[in-house]
């Protein structure tokens, strides 16, 4: 029984990042690179938070702000700022994030869920909060980010 409990038990990381002036993260199984800030392709009529689309080694994928696509202030174009490749599913996305702080490791049990406070759209995005040190990160869904057309435009 002990490799079950252990399992169970076992250490989740993530990588963390500041956006909107607050800590978040995403399993680090998700992310495939960060990069600096680069040029970003608009697209006309894009859901709001949707920046446009950057070309990534010969593949087109889409760049959201993450700050904006939770119902924050869009992020203020800024050299310092940083991309964070991940995958969703089968789709390459990049969230521009201000920067990105460190790889925590958790205990799965330790992430507790979200309070229902009051219908918000962006608690569809967020599935946790981790305590840390210095406060707390919320745990990102990237399919809620990314898939929130209706309640972005709403």
């Amino acid at each position: 029984m002990a490799p079950l409990d252990s399992q169970t038990q076992a250490d989740l990381e993530f990588v963390t990042f500041w956006a909107g002036g607050q800590s978040y993260c995403l399993d680090i199984a998700r992310v495939r690179e960060i990069r600096r800030w680069g040029p970003i392709t608009p697209i006309p009529n894009a859901p709001p938070g949707v920046m446009g689309v950057m070309n990534l080694r010969g593949s087109v994928i889409p760049i959201y702000d993450l700050a904006a696509r939770l119902g924050l202030p869009p992020a203020t174009e800024n050299p310092r700022n940083v991309i964070v490749v991940a995958m969703n599913g089968g789709e390459t996305v990049g969230l521009l994030v201000e920067s990105v702080s460190k790889i925590i490791s958790v205990v799965r049990d330790s992430i507790q869920d979200v309070p229902e406070l009051r219908l918000d759209t962006s608690r569809q995005s967020i599935t946790g909060l981790i305590s840390l040190d210095d406060g707390m990160t919320r745990v990102v869904d990237l399919g809620g980010v990314t898939h929130r057309q209706a309640a972005a435009t709403a």
